[in-house]
């Protein structure tokens, strides 16, 4: 959550409400909206951290608002998130730990994982396929969003058929 905030922050100071809304109108339903505390939670932490600045905000018949900056040091974290690359691939991945291991135990054969897999897969993908009917043709960010964890689903499933064929 901190980064986003910053990047929101990097195109003009808001208010936690105001960058709460920024996130709901540019992912859409496809990314699940942060809770406004979580919001201030984070905002809290990154002015303590020195990221960015808060501004109280005079307002007549209303409490006071802070409005918060992006500063240097915030900025500069910003751009090492965005030149970092993204994590790839998990080799570490927790469902074939389970595959080669449970069989190993008595506990649960193969097939049976697999199988359970394959529906939860399935499950996510129709879940994924509804969201994306009740998504506005208009945002286009939430749908690729959704389309991209479709084609990283597909390939889950894929994958999971190649370990059926090559553990069998």
């Amino acid at each position: 959550m901190r980064l986003p905030l910053l990047a929101l922050l990097a195109k003009e100071p808001a208010h936690g409400y105001e960058l709460k809304q920024a996130l709901e109108v540019t992912f859409g339903s496809a990314y699940p909206s942060p809770n406004i505390g979580q919001i201030y939670v984070t905002l809290g932490r990154l002015e303590k951290d020195g990221f960015v600045r808060a501004v109280d905000v005079e307002q007549s018949n209303r409490p006071n608002k802070k409005v918060y900056y992006l500063t240097a040091a915030g900025r500069e974290a910003l751009e090492a998130w965005v030149d970092e690359p993204t994590e790839g691939p998990r080799v570490r991945d927790e469902f074939f730990m389970k595959l080669v291991l449970a069989p190993l135990t008595g506990i649960s054969d193969r097939m049976a994982l697999v199988n359970r897999q394959r529906r939860h897969y399935l499950s996510l993908m129709r879940d994924l396929d509804e969201l994306a009917e009740r998504t506005d043709p208009g945002n286009r960010v939430a749908r690729l969003l959704i389309e991209g964890a479709m084609l990283h689903l597909q390939a889950d499933l894929d994958w999971l058929e190649r370990c059926q064929e090559d553990l069998n």
